[in-house]
C-alpha cells in the first residue's frame, strides 16, 4: 500500500517545465557494423532541460530502469549482453532515499546484436525507459532498424500492407470545411466544467464532515487568530492557508494535462481499459470498507512529520507546508473521495480539464471554512460538536463508494463483452446496496466505530425516507418493461439494449444500426438515405445520456428510424480482435506506431484520421457519396440535436 501511494503522489506531483515540452526525450538510432554477424545499434537521446533518463543499472525499488529488448516473435538475431552506456552519473533521490543512476541532457546507449541468420536485413527493438522531472513518464517505443547502412534516417517504418490498410481508413470526404471548429461551436464546455466543479465542491463538503477534517477547523483557525501579532495578519494567514489548500489540489491534476498533450487518445484509452476499470473497482471497494471502519488508509507517518516540521519555518513557506500537512494527515478520509474523482474524470469525455475543475471545487470546499471562520471567529461557536455523526457520515460515504465501484466493473464488463453485469443485474446490485444503507440509517445494522443510538433523530429519519424513495425509483429497472426509464441515472447503468431480456436489436432503443462503416455505407447507397455516423463507446457515459434522454424523444426517434442510416462505431471495443489479415501498424504524426489489432483500435483511428477528433459521443451527417451535410455534433440538448438532424436532411434533399 505504501508503494502504491508513493507512486500515486509521485505521478501527481507538479510538472512546471513539462507543460512547455512537446516531448521530454527525443531518440535517434544509428548502426555500426562490427563483423559479418555483429552490429552495434546506437540509441542517441536528447533530454529536455531538467529531465532525467534512468540507467539500466538503476537500483531496485527506485525509478524504473532502462531496458532494450527484441520485439515479440522476432527471430534471426539475438542481443549480446546488456547495452553499454555513456555519460551517466549518480543523483540522490529524496523520494526513494537512495542514489540513482541517470542520464542528463543527453544519453548514448549502445546495444550489440548478433545475427543467427545472415539473411536478416532489418531488426526490431523495443526501447523502454522512464524519464522524470517533477513527474515521471514511461517511454515505450518500437524501432525497425535497417542493417544496410550505417545511419538510420527513420526510427520507425511500416510495411506495404500497413500503408494500404491505412489508406483504406481515409475517406475522400467532400465539403469538409463544415467540420472545422465543430467541437467549439457545438459543445457547451463551460456548463460541463461547471457541473464537474460543483461535483468536486460537493465532494469537498462531504470530506469536511469526516473525523479527519472537521476537528481541524476550530484548531487551525484558533491557531492563526491567536498566534498572530494582530487580527488582520491572522485573518490574512488563514485566507492564505485556504488558498494553498486549493492550489495543492489543483497541482495534483496537472500531470494528466501533460499525458493528454502527448497523445489526445491516451485518456480515452485509459478510461476504457478493462484491467484499469477492474483496478478502480477494487480500489473503490477497498476505500468503501475503510469508510465502514474495518481498517484505516493512511500515508506514511514520516511524510506528515516532515511536513509538520517544515511548517515551523514561518512565513509563506511555513503556511504552505501547514496546508500540505492537512492534505497528508486527512488522506484516510479525503483519499477515497479523491480516488472517485480521479476515476470518474478519467472515465469521462473531458479528461484532464474536468479533473482540474473537480479538484478545484474539492480544494475550494475544504478551504472555505478556514477562511470564513477566520473572518468571523464568532461563527465557531455555532459549529456542532464532534461526535458519532462524523463516523455516520463516513459510513454513508462508504455505501456511495461501493455503489460507484460497480460502475467501473460495469465498464469492464461492457468493453470485454462478458455479459455478466447486464442492466437489470447492475440495478439489482444497487438496490441491495441502498437497502443496506437504509438499514444502517434506521440503526438495524452497525459498523465497528458506531456510537450507540438511543433514538433516531428527525434528520436521520428524513434521510432514510429519501433513500427508500430512491430504492422505489430504481426498482422498476429490473423489469422487462419498466414503468419509467430512469432518466435521472442515464449513463450510470448499462445501456437498455444490454439486457437479460431478449431485445429487438443490439442497437440503442431498438433502432436498426450498423457497426461497420462499409456495410452502413452500402445500405445508404441502396436506400438513398443520409448517414448518421455515431462515434460511441461501451463505457461512454455521455453517449448513454444522449441515447436515453435525447434519442428517445418521439420526433428524434422517428427521424433516426425512418430518415437516416445509423452507423454506430464503438471506439473502445478493444476485446474484439480484427482478423489477422486486417491488423496493421499505423504511423502517427509524431512518428510513433500504433498497432491496429482490435475493432476499437480501428474505429478510434478512423475517427482521428478523418475528423481530427478523439472524443465521444461525436456525430457526423454524411451523404452516401461522402459529402459532409453540416457541422459535427457532440453532447447537447434535445432541441439543438433535433434542429441539427433536420438541417442535415434539408441539405441532403437539396443535393
Amino acid at each position: 500500500m505504501k508503494k502504491f501511494i508513493t507512486f500515486f503522489i509521485l505521478l501527481s506531483a507538479i510538472i512546471s517545465q513539462a507543460q512547455t515540452a512537446d516531448e521530454p526525450i527525443k531518440l535517434e538510432t544509428s548502426v555500426q557494423k562490427i563483423s559479418e554477424t555483429e552490429y552495434d545499434v546506437v540509441f542517441s537521446a536528447k533530454l529536455y532541460k531538467g529531465w532525467y533518463l534512468y540507467s539500466q543499472y538503476n537500483p531496485d525499488e527506485a525509478s524504473l530502469p532502462l531496458e532494450i529488448t527484441m520485439q515479440a516473435n522476432e527471430t534471426g538475431y539475438k542481443l549480446v549482453g546488456k547495452a553499454t552506456e555513456k555519460d551517466t552519473f549518480a543523483k540522490y533521490s529524496d523520494v526513494w532515499e537512495k542514489e540513482e543512476i541517470v542520464f542528463k541532457d543527453k544519453a548514448i546507449i549502445t546495444q550489440r546484436i548478433q545475427l543467427t541468420n545472415k539473411e536478416i536485413t532489418q531488426i526490431k527493438l523495443n526501447f523502454f525507459g522512464q524519464v522524470c522531472e517533477t513527474a515521471c513518464i514511461n517511454i515505450d517505443e518500437n524501432f525497425t532498424i535497417s542493417l544496410a547502412g550505417n545511419t538510420i534516417n527513420e526510427a520507425i517504418s511500416i510495411d506495404e500492407k500497413s500503408q494500404n490498410l491505412t489508406k483504406k481508413l481515409q475517406l475522400d470526404l467532400k465539403n469538409t470545411s463544415l467540420l472545422k471548429n465543430s467541437t467549439d461551436t457545438n459543445t457547451d464546455t463551460s456548463n460541463g466544467l461547471f457541473s464537474i466543479f460543483l461535483l468536486g465542491f460537493v465532494g469537498g463538503l462531504l470530506a469536511l464532515l469526516t473525523p479527519c477534517v472537521f476537528p481541524m477547523i476550530p484548531l487551525t483557525v484558533s491557531f492563526f487568530t491567536k498566534q498572530s501579532e494582530n487580527k488582520k495578519k491572522g485573518v490574512f494567514n488563514a485566507i492564505l492557508y485556504g488558498f494553498f489548500i486549493v492550489l495543492i489540489y489543483i497541482l495534483l491534476s496537472l500531470p494528466f494535462h501533460f499525458l493528454d498533450n502527448l497523445d489526445p487518445e491516451i485518456l480515452n484509452t485509459i478510461s476504457t481499459n478493462v484491467w484499469l476499470n477492474i483496478f478502480f473497482f477494487v480500489v473503490l471497494v477497498f476505500f468503501a470498507f475503510s469508510f465502514f471502519g474495518f481498517y484505516e488508509i493512511t500515508l506514511p507517518s514520516s511524510w506528515g512529520n516532515k511536513m509538520d516540521s517544515a511548517s515551523s519555518v514561518g512565513g509563506l513557506v511555513g503556511i504552505f507546508f501547514m496546508a500540505l500537512t492537512l492534505a497528508i494527515v486527512s488522506f484516510s478520509c479525503t483519499g477515497p473521495i479523491l480516488g472517485s474523482l480521479l476515476a470518474g474524470s478519467l472515465s469521462s469525455d473531458g479528461g484532464a480539464i474536468q479533473l482540474t475543475a473537480g479538484m478545484t471545487g474539492f480544494g475550494l470546499a475544504l478551504a472555505l471554512p478556514f477562511a470564513l471562520f477566520a473572518l468571523f471567529p464568532s461563527w465557531l461557536n455555532s459549529l456542532p460538536k464532534s461526535g458519532g455523526w462524523l463516523n455516520t457520515t463516513k459510513v454513508i460515504l462508504g455505501f456511495l463508494e461501493l455503489a460507484l465501484a460497480f460502475k467501473f466493473l460495469s465498464n469492464a464488463d461492457l468493453v470485454a463483452h462478458w455479459d455478466i453485469l447486464k442492466r437489470e443485474v447492475f440495478i439489482g446490485i444497487w438496490i441491495i446496496i441502498f437497502i443496506g444503507l437504509a438499514l444502517y440509517i434506521f440503526a438495524k445494522i452497525k459498523f465497528p466505530h458506531d456510537s450507540p443510538i438511543k433514538k433516531l433523530s428527525f434528520s436521520r429519519i428524513s434521510f432514510g425516507v429519501l433513500i427508500i424513495s430512491f430504492i422505489i425509483y430504481i426498482s422498476p429497472g429490473v423489469m422487462k418493461n419498466p414503468t419509467w426509464n430512469l432518466s435521472l441515472l442515464s449513463g450510470f447503468p448499462p445501456p437498455q439494449f444490454y439486457s437479460i431480456y431478449e431485445q429487438e436489436t443490439d442497437c440503442p432503443l431498438g433502432l436498426n444500426c450498423y457497426d461497420d462503416f462499409e456495410e452502413g455505407l452500402a445500405a445508404a447507397k441502396e436506400t438513398n438515405k443520409p448517414i448518421l455516423l455515431d462515434f460511441t463507446g461501451w463505457a461512454c457515459v455521455n453517449c448513454r445520456k444522449m441515447e436515453e434522454n435525447v434519442w428517445s424523444e418521439p420526433d428524434i426517434y422517428q427521424t433516426l428510424k425512418e430518415d437516416y442510416i445509423l452507423i454506430s462505431l464503438y471506439v473502445d471495443d478493444n476485446e474484439k480482435e480484427l482478423p489477422k489479415d486486417q491488423q496493421f501498424d499505423f504511423l502517427k504524426k509524431n512518428g510513433k506506431v500504433k498497432k491496429i489489432e482490435t475493432v476499437g483500435d480501428k474505429w478510434s483511428t478512423f475517427q482521428v484520421i478523418n475528423f481530427k477528433n478523439a472524443s465521444q459521443p461525436f456525430y457526423v451527417l454524411l451523404s452516401a457519396d461522402l459529402e459532409v451535410l453540416n457541422s459535427a455534433q457532440q453532447y447537447t440538448d434535445r432541441d439543438t440535436y433535433y434542429n441539427w438532424l433536420q438541417e442535415g436532411l434539408q441539405n441532403f434533399n437539396k443535393k
